[in-house]
Formats: C-alpha cells, sequence, structure tokens
C-alpha cells in the first residue's frame, strides 16, 4: 500500500463509519465506489474488500448491542445460517460476471437504497406528525379545549379539586352502603399481543434472499435485514437492529470466506480503510444526537444517489 492509498482510504473510512455511526446502516455501501474511483481497485476486488469493512463495522456495532441486551442469539444465528447458502451463491454469481455488468448494477441498488431510506424516513416523519396532531394543545398560561376561549390554567385546578373531593365522598359512600355496588368502572387489563405463528418456508426464503444480496454486492444489507426480523420472525425494532448484526456478520463471513481464493486483496488497504470506518462509526453515534435524523437521511440518500447516476453514467455505454 503507498503513501496516497492510505491517505485516501483514512478519509473514506471515516466518512463510512461517520454515516454508519449516525444512520445506524447503509454507509458501508459506499465502499465499493470509494475502492473503485477513488483507490484503484477492481469491481470484484472492491466487492470482496468492502466485505472486510462490512465485517468489523458488524462486529463493533453487535458488541455494543450485546452489551445493551438487544440481541436474539438463537434466531440471529438461525437466520443468518439459513442466508450462508445464499450468500455462497451470490459470490460465485457475482464473480462470473463482467466488471461493468457488476457496476451498473451496483448503481441500480444504490438508488434502490436511497428511496428506501427516504421513504423509512419519511414514514417515520408522517407518523410523528399524526400523533403531535392527535395530542392534547398546551400552552403557557392556558389549556386549550374545545371551547372558541382559552380556559385559565387556575380555572382548571379548581375545578379538578373540586370533581376529584366530590368523586372520593361519593365512593365513599358506596364502600359504606353493603347494598350498593361500586359505581366507577375498573380498568381493563390489556392481553399480550398473540405470537408470531412461525413459517419455516417464508423464513427460509428471506434468508437465503438476504444472504444472496450479501454475497453478491459485497455489502451488509441492513436495509434489508431489519424488516425481514421485523416482519418475519416479529423482533421489536431495537431487538431487530441489535440482531441484524449478528446476522450481516455470519452472512459477510460466509462470503468472504468463499471470495478468499478467487483474488489477491489488498490487506494493508483493507485494513486501515475498516480500522477507519471503526473509528468514524464511533464519532457517529455521538454526532447522532446532535444532528436531525431527517437532515442526515436525506443528506446521505442525496449522497447515494449522485454517485449512482455517476457510476451508472460511466458503464452503461460500455455494456
Amino acid at each position: 500500500m503507498t503513501v496516497l492509498l492510505a491517505a485516501t482510504a483514512l478519509p473514506c473510512g471515516l466518512v463510512i463509519g461517520l454515516l454508519l455511526g449516525a444512520l445506524g446502516g447503509g454507509g458501508s455501501i459506499l465502499a465499493v465506489p470509494a475502492l473503485v474511483y477513488l483507490m484503484g481497485q477492481s469491481p470484484h476486488g472492491a466487492t470482496a474488500g468492502a466485505l472486510v469493512v462490512v465485517t468489523v463495522g458488524a462486529l463493533g456495532g453487535l458488541l455494543c448491542h450485546a452489551r445493551a441486551g438487544r440481541v436474539r442469539w438463537a434466531a440471529g444465528t438461525t437466520f443468518g445460517a439459513l442466508g450462508t447458502a445464499g450468500s455462497y451463491l451470490g459470490s460465485r454469481w457475482s464473480a462470473t460476471l463482467d466488471a461493468d455488468v457488476l457496476m451498473a448494477a451496483f448503481s441500480g441498488l444504490m438508488l434502490v437504497v436511497a428511496v428506501g431510506m427516504l421513504w423509512r424516513d419519511g414514514g417515520g416523519l408522517r407518523r410523528r406528525r399524526g400523533g403531535a396532531e392527535t395530542g392534547t394543545e398546551t400552552r403557557t398560561g392556558t389549556v386549550a379545549t374545545g371551547s372558541a376561549e382559552p380556559v385559565p390554567l387556575a380555572s382548571q385546578g379548581e375545578r379538578a379539586a373540586r370533581e376529584g373531593a366530590s368523586e372520593v365522598q361519593d365512593r365513599a359512600q358506596a364502600v359504606n352502603s353493603p347494598s350498593s355496588a361500586p359505581s366507577w368502572p375498573r380498568r381493563a387489563r390489556s392481553s399480550p399481543p398473540p405470537p408470531r405463528r412461525a413459517r419455516p418456508l417464508r423464513t427460509v426464503v428471506t434468508a437465503s434472499s438476504v444472504g444472496l444480496l450479501t454475497g453478491f454486492f459485497g455489502v451488509g444489507g441492513g436495509f434489508v435485514v431489519v424488516p425481514a426480523l421485523t416482519l418475519v420472525l416479529g423482533l421489536e425494532m431495537p431487538v431487530a437492529v441489535g440482531t441484524s448484526l449478528l446476522v450481516i456478520l455470519i452472512n459477510s463471513a460466509a462470503a468472504l470466506a468463499t471470495r478468499a481464493g478467487t483474488g489477491a486483496l489488498d490487506w494493508p488497504l483493507l485494513a486501515t480503510l475498516a480500522a477507519c470506518a471503526a473509528a468514524g462509526s464511533h464519532l457517529g453515534n455521538r454526532l447522532a444526537g446532535r444532528l436531525r435524523p431527517q437532515t442526515l437521511t436525506a443528506s446521505f440518500a442525496a449522497l447515494v444517489t449522485v454517485l449512482a447516476l455517476a457510476m451508472a453514467a460511466t458503464t452503461l455505454p460500455h455494456l
């Protein structure tokens, strides 16, 4: 590895790690275009080398989520193991394709990722706005009601105190009178949601598809793994995010082992890129609390879209 490559790998790794830490995923998709267009790697070598960055990033994130108890080891190991066959096939398939075809397909994947992130962020924003519109509006000194004019807080407090005292008196009279039953309604107990019914065939197909994506493109596929774990296995979102890193780690390791003998990898370059990505991920976790998630997601989606269009414009004329 030359000094110029090391100088290029440092900022690229930091940017990839910052996006991974700030957004929780998706940043590793920038590893392939960075390795091809900035570090002079071949497309096949870049998709294989990107797996090193994905594996290191998934391992670091997995340790953090495991300490917080957000990893379901049995479910993640089973889902990841089912995807190793797809990961193997995807790696073999990718190695047989022409380099321009591979990069054109990768540009299409980047567009799908950009649209998916904007769609997911827009859905969350609509849910937050819906909750704000249905909530009770409070203002300093007044409480908004159905009437045209706001009622002062002091009047609200006095009325609530009178109603509370009257209710306590009525309840005391009802208890002291043996012939009368309690007139106040009892709070209904909420029943737990029914467990999700296991569908083995659906789980196998989904896990194999995720592994195929990881092996073919050399990406973690967290944008697919997290929804798959929530829909197929019924995991809650924080647990699905932590467990997805275990799935990504297993699939990436299997794909990397499959590609190990297909060509020489620049291990010093990849180690530098992965180390910088790990450091940038730590900084990204701190940055996430200071910036708006919508701003980060929109900026990342715009960057991915521009890169995808540039890659398509470069590769499509040669097909």
